[in-house]
């Protein structure tokens, strides 16, 4: 949505990154970030080594983590307060 290819942005919109068309690098992060998303205890040295193997270096994976625990922590506020969605999903046409 912020001039991203659209084909990236509907197969990830869906959840579907599988058929994403994006690098194995990017790949191999988006997979990293789902499990951080879900399970941050859980990442394992073998994950950091696999976004290694993709080209990643550790200040790479390090900003990775931390943008992700910063829209973690944005979106927790924002539920806690009951802020509404901004309907951003709509605007790019996505049907998640």
């Amino acid at each position: 949505m912020q001039g991203a290819d659209e084909k990236i942005v509907q197969a990830l919109a869906v959840g579907d990154l599988d058929d994403a068309p994006v690098t194995d690098a990017e790949r191999a992060l988006l997979q990293f970030a789902e499990i951080v998303n879900e399970h941050a205890d859980q990442v394992t040295a073998a994950d950091v080594e696999r976004l290694r193997q993709h080209g990643w270096n550790d200040e790479q994976i390090a900003e990775g983590v931390y943008i992700m625990a910063a829209f973690a922590f944005f979106n927790k506020v924002a539920d806690a307060f009951g802020v509404p969605p901004m309907g951003y999903m709509k605007l790019g046409r996505l049907t998640p």
